[in-house]
């Protein structure tokens, strides 16, 4: 039922971005002054977090957490209507927001604390496409190969590989992004570099299905389940 799903979402999403703010200023607390170890410790924390999250809501909705995951799948898969693309976008953005409130106020901060990390280099937006194209890349290669159950694993190890191959530390996820922006900590991005990240994502996510089309081929398999999980509980 799409209120479960949406629930997923919304939940799934929230408690990504706690876990990539906190384990951010956790980070911070425990390794001041060097960025390095922070990185690893944020990745890491990242890494085993979105692959619980995946395993564990992924039945539920797709386990998408990520708009252009979303709208990837509708464009390929045409599994859900314009109507439920939308619940699913407003949830996950919600839930995105309301998990980096939550973060910031577990560690005695201010609910909401702009950031001021600025995030605007071309080079850093480059990095986004490139990220948020392997990403699709990732999950679309599974969902073609039939090894969907691999998901938890391989995407979260990709995105843990990302932190570190890339210029801009993989954000990937328009939702992660705005959420991240609420959060003046080491995993914020100011408000003002915000619409550029996300245009560079939306641009990730088409050369991403590019490159699946180039190895797969243009159509999907037959009857296709959902994104990341094809042990969904509950159809429409």
């Amino acid at each position: 039922m799409i209120p479960r799903r949406l629930l997923a979402e919304f939940l799934g999403t929230g408690l990504l971005i706690m876990v990539v703010i906190g384990s951010g200023i956790m980070a911070q607390e425990l390794s001041p002054g060097n960025v390095g170890l922070q990185l690893l410790e944020n990745s890491t924390a990242t890494v085993f977090g979105l692959g619980v999250l995946i395993a564990v809501l992924g039945p539920v909705s797709g386990a998408h957490f990520n708009p252009v995951v979303t709208l990837s799948d509708w464009w390929v898969h045409r599994h859900l209507s314009r109507r439920e693309v939308g619940g699913y976008l407003a949830a996950q953005v919600t839930g995105g927001i309301v998990g980096a409130m939550l973060a910031n106020l577990m560690f005695a901060k201010p609910a909401v604390t702009w950031s001021t990390h600025d995030r605007s280099a071309p080079h850093l937006l480059l990095g986004e496409v490139v990220a948020t194209a392997g990403l699709i890349l990732v999950i679309f290669s599974l969902a073609r190969a039939d090894r969907l159950n691999l998901a938890p694993i391989v995407v979260a190890s990709y995105i843990g590989a990302a932190y570190w191959f890339t210029s801009s530390t993989s954000f990937a996820n328009p939702a992660v992004t705005i959420a991240r922006a609420f959060s003046d900590t080491f995993a914020g991005i100011a408000p003002a570099s915000v619409p550029a990240f996300v245009a560079a994502q939306l641009i990730g996510g088409l050369v991403g299905l590019v490159w699946v089309a180039g190895l797969y081929g243009g159509r999907s398999r037959p009857e296709p389940d959902r994104v990341l999980v094809d042990d969904t509980v509950e159809n429409r």
